[in-house]
This record gives structure tokens, sequence and C-alpha cells, in this order.
């Protein structure tokens, strides 16, 4: 059976949004469980903790160069084509890696995770920024869609780890890694499926990585929509550190982080089933800002919690949030990004957002010594500050337009006709100035 080439995107049914539930799943849990493969592989095998860590950041480090090889999506003939490359291109590698780690030197091992890592952001962003042709017509649909995304991510981030730990341990790390390279394989299989989307414009009217990138600054609502991504994610990013270093003051031993953790997945899980249930109708732009004020006091319970009982309440109710606000991040990238850029839009927020989700696992473990509260404070005061920094901005550009701007568009959902027929006007190659 050939994959679909119909150039009509608005098929009809839950056929062509399960095959891309599917695909994401698979590439994302390959994606997400591949660090614990690799340091699983090192360790079992003799190597030291140094080394294991050196090899697992040659998969997450590459994230940030991303954006630099996403400029193919916008250009490509079709998109799927360079998805389902990307996909087979880090399931390759990662299988190469792991079945010459015994036999070569390590710089081999890491040079080949670097390669598997280049086109993880394609398998994330990349693959969410074929979503809205997919969803069909309406806001209510594409924010719908936008739910089950966020869940796919919840499930990955879960999955993945959880299944390389146990095939570790029931037959070699080694397995376990050939098996998400597997994933992989079968997911560029699917997204072949997935319906046919033709470019947005001619390549030459596609910006360039970092043209894209002072488009995004250079729009309001993509530009907040930007660093509450980014701040958000090195919030929430403390929460792994302070479960394992908080346990003991609620007299439960440290083992105990494991269910605060899992509640923070689970409350993330029944977040993007209630965006799916209840779609919000709120411009993404005000979304964005009120969810992230939602999450900077979520936060702040998990900070104040008095016992295990509430703070196993307050760790669901950040992933509850955390998850309606990845929707409405998904939304904005959507309603603000032009055409000729909107692949590059969705891996640059998203492979900052990695970066930064990064730094703030790091930035905990280095505060946690000082104080078990500092860290989740100040990613609350982080948190807290970016939304007052948004509605202060919005409001400003609201009562003070600038002068040579042309008037405020109302952000709209694009339809899938127009994701398919929309040609870019000239001079469209960076983000919406309006807000």
């Amino acid at each position: 059976m050939r994959p679909s080439t119909d150039h009509s995107v608005d098929e009809p049914g839950w056929g062509p949004l399960a095959r891309y539930i599917i695909a994401a799943t698979l590439a994302r849990t390959s994606d997400g469980g591949a660090v614990v493969a690799i340091v699983l592989m090192v360790t079992a095998g003799g190597g030291s903790g140094w080394l294991a860590g050196a090899l697992g950041a040659c998969i997450t480090a590459p994230h940030l160069l991303g954006p630099f090889v996403a400029r193919s999506l916008d250009t490509a003939r079709d998109g799927r084509t360079v998805i389902a490359a990307a996909s087979l291109a880090h399931g390759t590698a990662l299988a190469a890696a792991v079945l010459l780690y015994p036999h070569t030197h390590p710089a081999v091992t890491a040079a080949l995770l670097v390669v598997s890592g280049l086109f993880g952001p394609l398998l994330t962003g990349g693959i969410s920024s074929r979503l809205p042709a997919i969803a069909g017509h309406g806001q209510r649909r594409q924010r719908r869609a936008q739910g089950w995304d966020v869940a796919t991510y919840g499930i990955s981030g879960t999955v993945g780890p959880t299944l390389v730990a146990a095939l570790a341990a029931w037959a070699s790390p080694a397995t376990a890694t050939l098996t998400l390279a597997a994933g992989c394989f079968i997911a560029a299989v699917v997204i072949r499926f997935l319906p046919y989307a033709p470019a947005p414009g001619k390549a030459a009217d596609v910006p360039r990585p970092i043209r894209t990138l002072t488009g995004i600054l250079a729009s309001g609502p993509l530009r907040r929509t930007l660093y509450l991504t980014v701040t958000v994610a090195f919030s929430v990013a403390a929460l792994p550190i302070t479960a394992v270093a908080g346990t003991p003051a609620f007299g439960v031993s440290a083992s105990a982080a494991g269910l605060l953790t899992a509640a923070y997945g689970l409350g993330n899980l029944a977040g993007s089933a209630g965006v799916m249930i209840r779609p919000s109708r709120t411009e993404a732009d005000r979304l964005t800002t009120r969810l992230a004020a939602t999450i900077a006091a979520a936060l702040l319970l998990t900070t104040l919690a008095p016992s295990f009982p509430l703070a196993l309440a307050a760790y669901t109710a950040v992933g509850i949030a955390n998850a309606y606000f990845f929707a409405a991040t998904l939304a904005a990238r959507n309603e603000y990004a032009p055409d000729n850029a909107r692949g590059q839009i969705f891996v640059w927020v998203g492979a900052l957002k990695i970066t930064a989700g990064s730094a703030g696992t790091a930035a905990a473990g280095a505060l946690i010594s000082t104080s078990l509260l500092l860290p989740l404070l100040l990613a609350t005061a982080l948190t807290l500050t970016a939304t007052l920094l948004s509605s202060a901005e919005r409001h400003h550009r609201r009562r003070n337009p600038h002068p040579d701007l042309p008037p405020p568009e109302a952000p709209r959902t694009r339809t899938a006709s127009e994701h398919a027929t929309r040609t870019p006007g000239p001079g469209r190659t960076g983000g919406r100035t309006s807000t």
C-alpha cells in the first residue's frame, strides 16, 4: 500500500488524527527515553558516571541546533518526507551508537548520538507543525487536537523512561535502546500516511533561521509565547529535584519522590484530557498569560504544602496547569505564525523550551543544597515575573500603538483548506507585528 498523496488536508473523521497520535507518540517516546537508555548502557558496561552524563548530553544538547535544520519543513514539497527521514535518521544513529559502543572509542558513539539528537527537534516541534493541517476547520477542533498533542508528550515522557528501565532489567540496555530505534522506524512509516499538505510558498520566500527568530521577537504575541514558554519550562524542571530532596521533610522515604513526579505526570495527562473535552475559546495570547499565572500559583502551593498528601495534590495541580499552558502555546504558535515560517517557529520554541528545561534542572540541583525551598521559590518568582511582564507589555502596546505599524489584526485559527492554499504575501518572513 502506498502512502496517500491526495492534496486535500481536510480528510474527515478520526483517521488522520489517530495516525498523527500514533506517529507522534512513537517518535517522542524514542526521543524521551534515549537519554535513560544511554546512561544505563554506559553504567551497565562499567563506564564512569562522567562518561554516562557526557554521552547523555550528546543527545539533548543538539536540540538547540534544531531550528537550523528545520527550514526544510517550510520549503519541502512534502513535509511528511522531511519528518519521516528525520525519524529514520534519529533511530538509525541511535541504534548504531549502541551497537558500536562496546567495539569503538566513545568518541564515535558520541558523534552518532549528536547526529541522533540533531533530529530530535523535528520529532517534537516539527511533528506538531503538521497538526494544524490535520485537525480540520475551526478553533474548537484545532484546540481539541492540540490537547491530544499535549497528551502524546505526556505519554511519551512517562512511557519512554519506564519502557527503557523495564527492558533493561529484563534483557539489556542495548535491547531497550534498539526497541526505541524500532519505534522511530514505525513512526516514519505512519508519518508517510498522514494527509498531504503542500508547501506554503516558494523556497525563496521562506526566511532563514536567524531571521525567523528575529521575526518571533518582533511579533508581540509570538515573543510573549516564547519567553513565557521558556520561563515555565525552566521553572517546572525544578520539580523532580525538589521532589527527591524534599520528601524527608514530610517524614517519608526518598523513594516516595517517585509518587510526586507520577502525580505531576498524571496531572499533565488529566489537563490534556480537559483540553480535549472543553477547549478554551480565549484568545491564545491572553490565555498563555493567564495559564502561566496559574502555574506560578500552583508552584507556590508546592512550596507551602505542609504534608505529603497536600504535596501530591500540589504536584498534580502543576501538571494540570502545565498541560493547559502547553496547549495554549501550541495554539499561539499556530494562530500567530506566518505561513512561510510555521515549521521553524514550532521548532524554535520547542528547542528553546528543552534547553530551558535542562538549565532549570541544573539550577535546581545547584541551589537545593542551600535551601530546600529556594528552587521552588525562585521558580515561582520567575514565572510570576514573566506573567506580569507579558500582561504589562500587552496593555502598553494596546494603549500606545506604534504609529508606523498597521492596526492590530485579531488572530484567528486558520482552517485546513487555508493551510493548503494560502501563499505568503510579500515581506511575510517573520511573526506578525500586531498584538
